[in-house]
């Protein structure tokens, strides 16, 4: 008995002696510890969506999307500007992180079953509710989809709003001549110059390309019907646990601060709070970022180079005139409900 006890305790010394080294080595993410070591992120987005991503003159990418990029940049590396953004369209998003091209992708993608459990990816959170609308030009007189029966549509293909437009005609028993075109400036321009009856992808991204007509977007209409839901999130490779709890709580803290009070503002101000979730959220109390491979004080550099959430709505989104509703914060009516952090 005692040499078998002997025995036992020889090989977990044994164990030990080997799992500690690397525990010392690195984060216990191969992703954060391949960030660390190039010293950026490197974050997949799409080709150019106002509000979302979308290069301004000078260059610079903005947009919600971008913004939950810098925000994890800030969290892994304490510093927004460490960051390489890669435009991504619908058919290589997938396949760009599946291959490790990028370590994160946020391109307004719609979390479903079937993406998660056959991709080998995971996704950490939704940034942004949204659904699949349709637009019409003004002069057409269309008030409604169920008025679009014979209707040539304008859409990408691959995409959840491919899907959600076939199921929605089918079930209402209309009939419908899907355009399928996967660049979305081409999609766009084809609708524009009359060679579909509508044009359809989630409501947020037909705001923004009517913001983006400037005084021709009266011309445009949105019709009244969202007909799919489409939680547009992030998202990571399956099998890093690590780097998915930092993207997941990057965005809870992001939240968290919305609720709380914290903004980029007064987020030094607030380090001295003596409010014990402020204090768990803004790094002053526990090792809650240090469980996960990064600085306590993660939130805080979130919240300064990024801003809570509602800064980052009303900076990104809300320019396109797009409401809160949905997006807004539980206890205003809204889906978004941080867990605790502690």
């Amino acid at each position: 008995m005692k040499r078998h006890i002997l025995s036992g305790a020889m090989l977990l010394g044994a164990t030990l002696a080997f799992a500690a080294p690397a525990a010392a080595q690195g984060s216990g993410s191969a992703t954060i510890d391949t960030i660390k070591s190039r010293g950026m992120l490197v974050c997949g987005v799409s080709t150019g969506v106002a509000g979302f991503s979308l290069a301004d003159s000078k260059g610079v990418v903005q947009g919600i999307d971008a913004d939950t990029c810098r925000a994890v940049a800030a969290a892994v590396l304490g510093d927004v500007s460490k960051i390489r953004f890669v435009p991504l369209n619908t058919t290589n998003r997938f396949t760009a992180l599946q291959a490790g091209e990028i370590d994160l992708l946020v391109r307004s993608t719609t979390w479903t079953l079937g993406r998660e459990a056959n991709l080998g990816l995971l996704f950490a959170g939704i940034n942004f509710y949204d659904g699949t609308g349709f637009m019409v030009k003004s002069a057409s007189g269309v008030k409604s989809v169920k008025e679009l029966d014979g209707a040539t549509v304008c859409v990408q293909p691959g995409t959840s709003t491919e899907l959600a437009i076939a199921d929605y005609f089918r079930l209402n028993k209309l009939k419908f001549t899907p355009v399928l075109i996967q660049d979305q400036n081409e999609i766009q321009n084809t609708y524009l110059a009359g060679r579909c009856d509508s044009y359809s992808t989630d409501a947020s991204g037909l705001a923004a390309f009517r913001f983006q007509q400037g005084p021709k977007a009266e011309e445009q209409v949105l019709l009244p019907e969202i007909i799919s839901k489409e939680p547009l999130g992030m998202m990571v490779r399956k099998g890093d646990d690590k780097f998915f709890d930092v993207v997941r709580w990057t965005l809870f803290a992001m939240l968290q601060a919305e609720e709380s009070g914290v903004t980029s503002k007064n987020v030094d101000e607030m380090l001295k709070s003596t409010n014990p979730d402020i204090r768990r959220l803004l790094g002053a109390e526990g090792d809650l970022g240090k469980a996960m491979g990064v600085d306590n004080k993660f939130a805080v550099s979130i919240i300064k180079g990024v801003g809570n959430y509602a800064e980052m709505w009303d900076r990104t989104v809300a320019p396109l005139g797009i409401p809160r509703g949905i997006n807004n914060l539980w206890n205003k009516g809204g889906l978004h409900y941080p867990p605790p952090i502690r």
